[in-house]
């Protein structure tokens, strides 16, 4: 577990890439009680929701200055970016400033899973590869799926159109707010500012879809199934709701992972790092039940 108490500075200063998305939110909220200096790199809107102690750095990665400017004085980078094209490119930007105006370690987000040619996950793969070759300490964070994803489950479910490709097999899905914890344990760590280290994060068991019903039903009070259906009957679907090929071809991986279990590891690493066990699946359907109902 990481230990806090052994700063590398007395009020240390942390960027944070990402400060609006789903991991990047939570671990703002956490790391705003702290005694730290808080700057949220951003390129879009969005910013308005963030704490009032948080200052808000506009960049432009095709502009190396604005990173370098946004992140001089910084001691740790905690690095999220968006699932995109762009995703490698701006990412390296980013790593490269932070390594030339001298932050300490950056903590990266990451994702669990094999050599893949499948998105994101070969982007990250080559993001990985490249931060090894930097002079800075780091920690690479591998959360397997996020069971956010779920919520896109919402509305075929309360219309009884649930379905798709992943069959019968298992991942162990995560929640958002144990990545944060593990990032916020990771970038207030004083005792490891050099290390390079990579952590695979997960849930407590591996879950299916069909069981993912079960879980609901019952919290329902009424049946719910998952349809199974082939990947080309799949990507017609997702195409005729309205995603973009991208996006398609992006859920239909997902599909193809979780369908060969290939996600379905269970790693102690949650609780190592934050001294709390991770949340089960059934926190989080709980908590966002109203996303089902009819």
């Amino acid at each position: 577990m990481y230990n806090p108490s052994r700063p590398s500075a007395a009020r240390p200063r942390i960027a944070v890439a990402g400060a609006t998305g789903r991991v990047g939110s939570a671990l703002i909220s956490k790391l705003a009680a702290e005694k730290v200096e808080l700057v949220a790199l951003s390129r879009a809107s969005g910013t308005e929701r963030l704490p009032s102690a948080v200052t808000v750095a506009t960049v432009d990665f095709d502009v190396r200055s604005t990173l370098e400017d946004a992140l001089r004085g910084a001691d740790r980078l905690f690095l999220s970016h968006g699932t995109s094209p762009r995703q490698v490119a701006n990412e390296i930007a980013l790593i490269d400033a932070a390594v030339g105006v001298g932050v300490s370690h950056i903590v990266k987000l990451s994702v669990l899973g094999p050599p893949s040619r499948l998105h994101p996950f070969d982007w990250h793969m080559q993001i990985e590869a490249q931060l090894a070759t930097r002079d800075v300490g780091f920690t690479v964070l591998r959360p397997s799926s996020f069971v956010d994803i779920l919520a896109r489950a919402g509305a075929p479910i309360a219309s009884d159109t649930w379905g798709g490709a992943a069959g019968d097999g298992l991942v162990n899905l995560i929640d958002t707010r144990d990545v944060a914890d593990a990032a916020f344990a990771a970038l207030l760590d004083g005792a490891h500012v050099t290390s390079q280290r990579a952590y695979h994060l997960t849930g407590p068991a591996a879950v299916s879809m069909p069981e993912i019903a079960d879980q609901l039903s019952r919290l329902l009070g009424r049946t719910v199934t998952y349809q199974h259906r082939s990947p080309a009957e799949q990507r017609e679907r997702l195409l005729a709701s309205g995603l973009s090929e991208f996006v398609t071809d992006l859920l239909l991986g997902l599909d193809r992972l979780f369908y060969e279990s290939t996600l379905a590891e269970t790693t102690m690493t949650v609780r190592e790092l934050t001294g709390h066990a991770p949340r089960p699946v059934t926190d989080w359907l709980s908590d966002n039940i109203s996303l089902f109902r009819k």
